[in-house]
């Protein structure tokens, strides 16, 4: 893991070594453990309650694990990590808490420490408060009470200078709770835009609050007009001009019309930062988005080097492969040209990294459905099977369920010579009420099958069982749409 990397630089200090800073500031007050032996432990922890930090901004929602937080926090989403190091060794001291690894959060928070004094020397007070207050929660968790209250002292006493006891309204207190909303949270879109809006009103010029701004622009996907953040990315530029990661951000949103130009910004970034993970996986999306799938191998294979357990970087280069393969197939000329070596070669490859991505993460979107189409091209059709089984037994939205009934039914049609388990996969797909391009695939094919089983035999149960399935399905939309048009007209008077 990138993050794991740049923290574990100092790790190698004993432990003693690690804390001694803090142990030094902690004994220059010697008031603390007399202070804690009269204040209850429900005082501080209300007290703790009004810190502005990650212990106190919810940022792990109520339907998510632990385990999906951490894999989507630190494998999944791109890093920031050229920029913002003090805040990721934040969001990893908190994850090392939730996962009852005190010990190991603490040196995180050494860490961020360390980063906030060479990056913010001139304003070590106030980039410091988030840093505290996750240091007094971890303390306050571990049972050092009188630890707790001493960071909890050290924000009071800067928070007192604002008239404030535990809290104060400052710009890089709102950017420091953006970049972990952004980084961390599924669904608080709009409190992430409130963050970043609110530090920009105090200071607009602000080269890491305007980049801030721009990745959240980009990543929110509620924004009116696209022109609204094609404008913030050039902002961001502009301010901060060895960004990389957003020079690549703005190459992904310009349009083909510009394609010249977001090439150029892409290799532009890639020229000036070459090893930054961010800056790698989303020049590599940007290679895939415009059909350049070998530089987009180039450049996943270089953030393997790097990451060689990120299942997500294997599984973006196994897609890759996979788009290889069937680019081959579709070229008519490739049976008659002595192309069958690649192609095999190409699957093999695709397979082996769709695999590993799988082994590594399971339940990854589309991971079995891919292996069970290369395999299915391959004709290794027990394996395509059982990883169409693996994918049908995940909990998944309408409309990938509806595409994976459609897949596996024409797997079983085509390849299995099975039609009455492909009817089965075609009618359960058309169940779900939801009007898409498969859906409509699925009706027809039944309705083929239908249509050439009567032709065959006036009779057969199963092809009017069949017909009339459809027909109930049509009207079934036919009253969905009546009833929205009513909806519609009632809303109107």
């Amino acid at each position: 893991m990138e993050l794991e990397h740049f923290i574990g630089r100092q790790r190698e200090r004993l432990p003693g070594e690690w804390l001694q800073p803090c142990s030094e500031r902690l004994d220059t007050a010697g008031s603390y453990t007399a202070v804690m032996s009269t204040a209850s432990k429900e005082s501080l922890e209300s007290s703790l309650r009004q810190l502005k930090c990650h212990f106190t901004w919810n940022l792990i929602a109520e339907d998510e694990s632990l385990d999906e937080f951490e894999d989507r926090v630190f494998n999944k989403d791109e890093f920031q990590n050229s920029e913002f190091k003090a805040t990721m060794c934040n969001i990893l001291a908190y994850v090392k808490h939730c996962r009852g690894l005190n010990e190991a959060a603490l040196q995180c928070l050494g860490e961020a420490e360390d980063f906030i004094q060479q990056q913010h020397p001139d304003r070590v007070e106030i980039r410091s408060l988030v840093t505290w207050g996750n240091y007094a929660w971890v303390y306050y968790h571990m049972g050092q009470f009188s630890k707790a209250q001493a960071y909890l002292d050290k924000v009071k006493q800067v928070c007192k200078k604002f008239s404030s006891p535990y809290r104060i309204e400052n710009p890089a207190l709102d950017c420091e709770e953006g970049w972990a909303r952004l980084k961390c949270t599924k669904n608080q879109n709009e409190r992430v835009k409130v963050c970043f809006q609110k530090a920009l009103e105090k200071d607009p010029k602000n080269p890491e609050f305007t980049s801030g701004w721009a990745i959240a622009n980009y990543r929110l996907d509620d924004w009116p007009a696209k022109n609204d953040y094609i404008d913030s990315l050039k902002q961001a530029i502009n301010l901060s001009p060895e960004n990389t990661y957003v020079k690549v951000l703005l190459a992904l949103k310009l349009d083909e019309v510009h394609k010249t130009q977001a090439k150029a910004l892409v290799e532009e970034a890639l020229k000036k930062n070459p090893s930054a993970m961010d800056t790698l996986l989303s020049a590599a999306r940007f290679y895939y988005k415009v059909y350049d799938v070998d530089r987009a191998i180039q450049l996943l294979r270089k953030a393997l080097e790097s990451l060689p357990n990120n299942a997500y970087v294997h599984y973006h280069i196994g897609c890759c492969y996979r788009s290889k393969v069937h680019q081959m197939l579709n070229r008519r000329e490739m049976a008659f040209n002595g192309d069958r070596k690649k192609l095999q070669e190409l699957i093999q490859l695709a397979l082996n990294h769709l695999q590993k991505a799988e082994e590594m993460k399971e339940m990854l979107e589309h991971s079995c459905s891919f292996l069970a189409d290369l395999y299915t091209i391959a004709k290794q059709y027990e394996e395509a099977d059982h990883y169409f089984q693996k994918e049908l037994s995940k909990d998944l939205p309408p409309g990938p369920k509806q595409l994976l009934h459609l897949r596996y039914g024409n797997f079983q049609f085509f390849q299995m010579k099975r039609e009455d388990k492909a009817i089965y996969h075609f009618m359960e797909g058309v169940k779900i009420k939801r009007k898409t391009k498969p859906k409509e695939k699925m009706r027809e094919k039944l309705r083929r099958i239908a249509l050439r089983r009567l032709h065959e035999d006036e009779s057969d149960s199963e092809a009017l069982h069949i017909l009339a399935f459809l027909q109930e399905d049509e009207n079934g939309q036919q009253a969905d749409k009546d009833s929205e048009r009513a909806g519609r007209g009632g809303a109107c008077l």
